[in-house]
C-alpha cells in the first residue's frame, strides 16, 4: 500500500472533522478501512492508532509451537495503514457520542458523520497476583505476547520431566481455543521426543467443559487422552509465586469455593481479558463493559451513527479474527447505507473460527456461530469439520496468514460476502 497521511498532532491545535473515525489500527479497523474504501471511495476515513507495530496475532500459537518465528507475525503498521486513510498516530481518550466526537490524548478532538470502534480488548495480566513480575522466566510463559511466545517454545524444547500446567481463565477471551492448543503442540513436541510419560500435564480451566461448542468435544478428548492430559474444571488461576514455581487457584464447586496450590515446572498462563478503558468507562458500554452493538447489523444499540466490531464488542461470537473478516463487510455494508438513510442491507450470523492445532500437521477447523450453530465452510467431502485434519492444518499454517495480510486487511472478501438481511 501506498503511504497514508500521518497527522503530526503535535503542530496543530485545531479540531478535525472526518466523515468516518476509526477506533483502532488492528485487524477490525484496517478491514472496515478497506472494506468502506471499497464501497464508496470518495469518503474522509480516519484511524486512531499510537502502535507503530501490526500483529498478526493468531500466528503466536505457532510461534509457542515451533512453526512461526516472531517476526513473521510482525509487520510495521505504515506498511499495512491504507494510503486512501488519515492516520492519527496517537490514542483515543474519551469517546463523546452525544456530540459525535472523540478525544484524543492530546487533547485534540475529531469530528465524525460515523464512528466505528475497534479498540480489541485488554489483557489484563495484573489480575492474577505475581504474574507480571514472572513472565518469562521461571518456566512462566503466555503465547498471548509476542514477546513471550518464543519463551513458549524454549520451554517446550528444554523440558525433559516435570509438571507443565495449562490454564484458561472466565469467558470472554480472545481465541477461546488457544490455551489448549498451546498444550497439544507442546505435547506432540514431548512426545516425538520421547519425554510425554515423564512430564505431568494439566489443564486449568476455569470453565466446565474443553470446548463451548460440543460437536468439538469428542475430537479434543481423544487428545487429551492421547497425551495423558489431566483436566480440572472449575479452577481459575488466582496467584503465581514464580521463584518457588507455585501456582494458586480458585476451585469452585457447588458446595462454594477454595483455594489450592500446586507446583509446576512450566506454566502457561491465559489472563483474564476485559474491554478497554476506552470503552468500558464510555457511553457505548453494556453493563459488562463490552460495546453494546445489536448483533445483526453491528449498530450501536443507543447511538445510530456508531458502529463497532472485533474483540470489544458485547456480541455473542467467539473473538477471533475470522470473526472480524465476516463482520467488516457488514460494517461497512450497514455503515454506508446509514449515511445514506437507507434500511440496513447486511447482517452477521455471528460466525467465527478457531483452528484447534491439536497436533502439528492436522486441526480440528471449528466453524460455528451464534448459539453453537456450526458453520463450515467447506463440505464435509472436502474437510470433516469436527474432526483433525491435514487440510486444517494447511489452512492454519498457511493459508490463514496469507489471506489476512494479503486479502483482509486490503478489503479483498473472498469467502466474507455479508449474508442479506431478510
Amino acid at each position: 500500500m501506498n503511504e497514508s497521511t500521518v497527522v503530526d498532532e503535535t503542530k496543530t491545535e485545531n479540531d478535525k472533522r472526518h466523515d468516518i473515525v476509526i477506533i483502532g489500527g488492528g485487524a477490525g479497523g484496517i478491514a472496515v478501512a478497506s472494506s468502506l474504501h471499497k464501497r464508496r471511495s470518495d469518503l474522509d476515513i480516519a484511524i486512531v492508532e499510537p502502535a507503530q507495530d501490526h500483529f498478526y496475532q493468531p500466528g503466536w500459537t505457532l510461534v509457542g509451537g515451533g512453526v512461526f518465528t516472531p517476526e513473521q507475525t510482525r509487520r510495521s503498521m505504515r506498511s499495512v495503514m491504507p494510503s486512501f486513510v488519515t492516520w492519527h498516530q496517537t490514542a483515543a481518550d474519551r469517546l463523546l457520542p452525544a456530540s459525535r466526537q472523540v478525544m484524543l490524548g492530546n487533547g485534540v478532538t475529531l469530528g465524525y458523520r460515523a464512528l466505528v470502534v475497534a479498540p480489541g480488548l485488554e489483557i489484563d495480566w495484573q489480575a492474577i497476583d505475581g504474574l507480571e513480575e514472572t513472565l518469562g522466566k521461571n518456566g512462566v510463559t503466555s503465547n498471548y505476547r509476542f514477546d513471550l511466545a518464543p519463551y513458549t517454545w524454549s520451554m517446550v524444547q528444554s523440558m525433559r520431566g516435570g509438571k507443565a500446567l495449562f490454564t484458561q481463565p472466565p469467558m470472554p477471551i480472545k481465541c477461546a481455543g488457544a490455551p489448549q492448543k498451546a498444550m497439544y503442540l507442546s505435547c506432540y513436541e514431548w512426545e516425538k521426543q520421547g519425554v510425554l510419560n515423564n512430564i505431568d500435564v494439566h489443564f486449568h480451566n476455569a470453565g466446565g467443559v474443553m470446548f463451548g461448542v460440543s460437536d468439538f468435544v469428542p475430537a479434543l478428548d481423544e487428545y487429551v487422552q492421547r497425551y495423558g492430559i489431566h483436566k480440572q474444571f472449575q479452577q481459575n488461576l488466582v496467584a503465581v509465586d514464580g521463584p518457588a514455581q507455585k501456582a494458586r487457584f480458585r476451585v469452585t464447586s457447588e458446595d462454594g469455593s477454595e483455594e489450592i496450590e500446586t507446583d509446576f515446572d512450566m506454566l502457561h498462563v491465559v489472563p483474564p481479558q476485559r474491554a478497554p478503558r476506552l470503552v468500558r468507562e464510555s457511553p457505548l458500554a453494556n453493563e459488562a463493559g463490552w460495546l453494546d452493538l445489536d448483533a445483526d447489523t453491528l449498530q450501536h444499540n443507543r447511538f445510530n451513527d456508531v458502529f463497532g466490531l472485533g474483540d470489544a464488542s458485547g456480541t455473542g461470537n467467539a473473538k477471533t479474527a475470522a470473526a472480524v473478516r465476516k463482520q467488516a463487510p457488514v460494517v461497512a455494508d450497514n455503515l454506508v447505507a446509514s449515511l445514506d438513510g437507507k434500511p440496513m442491507p447486511s447482517g452477521y450470523l455471528g460466525y467465527g473460527a478457531c483452528p484447534l492445532t491439536v497436533e502439528r500437521g492436522r486441526v480440528v477447523l471449528a466453524e460455528f456461530g451464534y448459539g453453537g450453530k456450526l458453520q463450515p465452510t467447506f463440505p464435509s467431502w472436502i474437510n470433516q469439520a469436527t474432526r483433525p485434519t491435514k487440510l486444517g492444518w494447511n489452512i492454519k499454517a498457511q493459508q490463514l496468514p496469507f489471506i489476512y495480510w494479503h486479502l483482509m486487511l486490503k478489503g479483498h472478501e473472498w469467502l466474507a460476502k455479508p449474508q442479506r438481511r431478510s
